[in-house]
Parts: C-alpha cells; structure tokens; sequence
C-alpha cells in the first residue's frame, strides 16, 4: 500500500526546527516590531535591521529557501515536504519572509528557474535566492478582468532589437519595492488560438516609462499592492522571459504550485484560529459553565476541526500530483477554492467565540480575517474556479462515463 501520510524522519525533524524557530525566534521579534504590550513599534532602519537579523539567522540555521534545489542555496524540498514548512512558518505574519518562501516572489522563483535563460537566471534568481532582491508579477489591468489573461489590453510592439510597451496594471503586488517585474503583455494580434497572444518581460526596476501612480488602499492598509502606468517603455528583446506567444503559458504554469503554496499558508492561519477559538472557550465563564461545555460553542470547534482536516488532505494529495510530474490543475483548483472558504469561516467562528475581543485588534484575528477576504479571487476568483471545476468533471463523465478522474482520481 503506497499511501502514507507520515513524514520521513528528517522531514519531520525539519518540521519541527521550523516550529522551534518561528516560536522561540520569530514571534518574539514579532512583539518588538509591532510594539505588543504597551511598546512603541519599530520604524525605519530600526524595523529593518530586527527583519534583516531574522533572516540572517534563518539562514545559520538552515532554514531557508526551502522551496528551491540546493545548487540555489535552497533545502530542495518537494511540494509536500514545502507543505510543513510553510504551514509552521506562516503562524507568524514575517515567517514566510524570514525563510524567504513568501509571495510574489517564492512563484517568481519557480517560474525564472523552469523559463529563465542562464544569464537571465544568474541576473535575477541568483540575488531573489539570496534575499538580496524583490521581484513582482504584473499581470491584472483595471480594464479587463483578472481571470482571463487573453484579454490582457498591456500592449508591446517590436522596434528594432526593442520592444515597446504601453499599458496599465493594478494590485501588483510588492511593486512598490520590487528590483524587477516580470510583466505579462500582448505582443501577436492574430494568434492562433487567445492564449497565444501574450509573451512576458523582465523589466528593471526602477525604469522610464514605468510609473507607480499609487498604492492601492485595501480593506488591510494602504500598502503592498500598487497601479502601474506604462507608456513607452523600452525593453531589450533578450528581456523576454520565455518564447514569443508564451506568456499565458508561463502565467499558468506559475500560478498551479503559487495556489497551493497560498493554501500551505492559509492552513496555518486558520489552525492558529483554531487553537485560539479552543483557548478562549477553555477560559471564559458565562451563564453557569465554560464556553466549552456549550453545544453551540463545541459545533463551531467541530465543524472548524473537520474543515481543517479536508484542507490540510486536499493540499498533501495536490502536492502529491505536483511532486509526482501529473496533471494537478483540477486537484489545485478545488483545494484553492476550498481553503480559501474553510480560512474565512474558521476565523470568524474564532471571532463569534472571542465576542468584542475578537472584533478588537487586541487579537490577530481582525487583521486574519482582512486579509482573509482577499484569498477568494486572490490566483483566480472563486467563481471561476467553480467553473473550471465543473467542467472538468462534464469532460470527466463524457469521456469515461465516470466523474472519478475529477475527484481527485482516488482509489476509493
């Protein structure tokens, strides 16, 4: 019987490193930058200097870059083995950041490591790899919808050894910091078929012709993702990433393992919220018992319990397709959407249990479920996964008669 969802003993000892550090090292330094207890928080280059130590350290104790072979300096962990690490790491807002496995840039990665020429990769996956750079993805345009990247209206023409590019893009995430852009845009106007219309640039940051009009406010702040006003910009033909008519491609081959390491990340946040709706009703009294011992509370617990258990299956088994070199787009999908879902009912049952504190910032769970909201159209919306789902399952039976193969293709 090959399934086993243990963890080979190295594996689980890595786990439990990444546990111990984030817990004895991270969260501590998390209280000092945040200013928790009363302190004032840190700003400028004292804010910097604690996140920058956090990484050195991450770094001496060999935990770090998990998602990447070893030859780039990474622990060359599969999607499963990542699954851990990012399910521990991001219990902490900065853990995904001090292990240098955080979006955009950990996406970034894997799609300058498969598409990247050897000098580009040398450019911009070496210092990305070191954590000496930031990088973002520029794909979504106000004017057109984020979901179908074949009506992307980001326009270039060749000129020359050149190529040209006018148009405008929104919620690019880490623009405002970021050293390059790997910017998706259309370069054939009569392609084969719609996908095919669009190729992708790696553009130097900062650069003529690229204007950060603003970073657009969101229901967790005003900073991280940015509207970007292109006009005119020149770029070398050996800045495109990828063949001439591959950009879709290479978007979509990006987003699959991007989606599931969202979900790796959200299943920390929502067992977090789990641990602290337990808590809570293990230590308030109210109308003659411990929330505990009240029906209502222990349905919101279960229910919380059994959601987190389905997510925490469906990502190892899409893992599994990944690592395994199979088709995963559907088993992604479905977790995507199912996780995404499963985080923001968890916290909010962990806020209903918390009462007023919960509504507070006194917790974390406020700023959890802001950016909880975010992860239902965040790599594509729910509704059009929903689709997607349901058509491959419509293939599934009238190629086979059987809807198995699009339900995970399990043995049962």
């Amino acid at each position: 019987m090959a399934i086993d969802f243990t963890l080979a003993p190295e594996h689980e000892a890595i786990r439990l490193r990444v546990r111990e550090f984030v817990d004895g090292v991270i969260k501590p330094a998390e209280a000092v930058i945040e200013g928790q207890d009363g302190a004032e928080p840190l700003e400028g280059g004292e804010r910097v200097a604690v996140l920058i130590d956090l990484r050195k350290q991450a770094h001496a104790a060999g935990i770090w870059l998990p998602h990447m072979p070893e030859e780039w300096g990474g622990m060359g962990l599969g999607h499963v083995e990542l699954a851990m690490v990012q399910a521990e790491a991001a219990k902490s807002h900065y853990g995904p950041w001090v292990f240098n496995c955080q979006a955009p840039d950990e996406g970034n990665m894997h799609t300058l490591l498969h598409w990247a020429t050897p000098e580009q990769a040398e450019k911009y996956l070496r210092p990305l790899c070191e954590g000496r750079t930031w990088s973002c993805f520029a794909m979504t345009e106000p004017e057109v919808a984020g979901s179908d990247p074949t009506l992307i209206q980001t326009r270039a023409y060749q000129d020359g050894d050149e190529w040209v590019i006018n148009g405008h893009k929104w919620f690019i995430s880490n623009a405002h910091r970021a050293n390059f852009a790997i910017l998706v845009c259309r370069t054939e106007e009569n392609p084969d078929i719609p996908q095919a219309g669009n190729s992708a640039f790696l553009i130097d940051l900062p650069q003529d012709g690229w204007t950060e009009v603003r970073e657009v406010e969101t229901m967790h702040g005003s900073t991280g993702h940015s509207e970007i006003l292109i006009e005119d910009l020149r770029v070398h033909d050996d800045q495109m990433l990828g063949g001439r008519g591959q950009g879709h491609l290479l978007g979509q081959y990006r987003l699959g393992p991007a989606r599931l390491a969202h979900c790796m990340r959200w299943i920390a946040q929502a067992e977090m919220a789990l641990d602290m709706m337990v808590d809570r009703s293990l230590n308030r009294f109210s109308h003659g018992s411990l929330l505990a011992e009240k029906q209502g509370i222990q349905w919101m617990i279960a229910d919380s319990t059994m959601e987190l258990y389905q997510a925490k299956l469906m990502v190892l088994h899409a893992a599994s397709k990944i690592d395994a070199g199979v088709d995963f787009k559907s088993e992604v999908s479905m977790a995507k959407h199912f996780v995404a879902n499963m985080l923001g009912r968890v916290i909010d049952r962990s806020i209903q249990v918390h009462g007023a504190l919960g509504y507070s910032t006194d917790t974390p769970l406020a700023h959890m479920y802001q950016h909880a909201r975010w992860a239902r159209f965040a790599d594509g919306a729910d509704e059009v996964h929903q689709m997607r789902i349901a058509q491959r399952t419509i293939a599934a039976y009238t190629d086979e008669g059987s809807t198995r193969r699009a339900t995970g293709d399990l043995p049962i």
